[in-house]
């Protein structure tokens, strides 16, 4: 499967407008996610690598605090955003989970 090229700055905006909880950070997008408590926080995490190991496409993945997950996103090999990146915050935004997003 080939990978997908990297967006440019315009590209990258224009998908976060869709992604209200993701935020750039360099060659990266972030979202934080405050869980009811630590199982949920790991239920989360297990969920995204579910979704994740369907992709092909692995984040970098935090549990910090007690209920709090940090998801970075990029596409390492291409040296930054891509499609790729974006299809999977989507899918992540679609976990249901009993939590308070930072």
């Amino acid at each position: 499967m080939s990978r997908p090229e990297l967006l440019d700055d315009e590209r990258i905006d224009d998908e976060l407008e869709d992604l209200v909880n993701w935020k750039k950070d360099g060659k990266e997008i972030k979202r934080e996610i405050v869980a009811a408590d630590f199982a949920s926080a790991v239920g989360f995490v297990n969920s995204v690598a579910i979704i994740s190991e369907s992709m092909d496409h692995h984040p970098n993945i935090e549990i910090y605090g007690w209920n709090k997950v940090r998801i970075s996103v990029s596409t390492h090999d291409a040296g930054g955003l891509t499609e790729l990146d974006f299809k999977l915050a989507k899918k992540i935004d679609s976990i249901k989970l009993n939590a308070n997003e930072e």
